[in-house]
């Protein structure tokens, strides 16, 4: 059985929520980065998600919006690197989900009972299986 996370309010994004809160602006993520910046969430992360983050930025259907929205990968991960916990990777979690590239966000969310903010459809599906290992997924704050 997973421990509590040495993080108070811990939580888990994956890379679209990153996306939506760090390039595009989103106003559903407002929350989230007003959370972030007043420190009621601790933000933990792996290697692995900022190395997916990373490639991410250089897809050619996210450049130009980065352009559109004068962001550079460069400012998207300091953001990254100034407001992300870096963790171990987490062991596999009981719970298995149908997209591979997700695991790692489950992994995590499941080894420190952190909330999971994703917009996949593949993590969302899992919303009770996870929250029978203490950990809450959802869209938005």
């Amino acid at each position: 059985m997973p421990t509590r996370s040495r993080f108070s309010n811990a939580v888990v994004l994956d890379t679209n929520i990153v996306l939506d809160a760090f390039v595009f602006n989103d106003p559903a993520a407002r929350p989230l980065q007003q959370a972030l910046a007043t420190h009621q969430l601790h933000w933990i992360a792996t290697k692995a998600m900022r190395d997916e983050l990373a490639r991410v930025l250089t897809y050619p259907k996210v450049t130009p919006r980065m352009a559109f929205y004068q962001v550079s990968a460069a400012h998207v991960l300091a953001q990254f690197d100034g407001q992300a916990t870096l963790v171990d990777t987490a062991p596999k979690a009981s719970a298995t989900c149908k997209d591979p590239d997700d695991q790692k966000f489950i992994d995590l969310a499941v080894a420190h009972r952190a909330l999971l903010l994703s917009k996949d459809k593949a993590v969302l599906c899992m919303k009770k299986r996870l929250l029978a290992l203490y950990v809450q997924a959802q869209e938005a704050l």
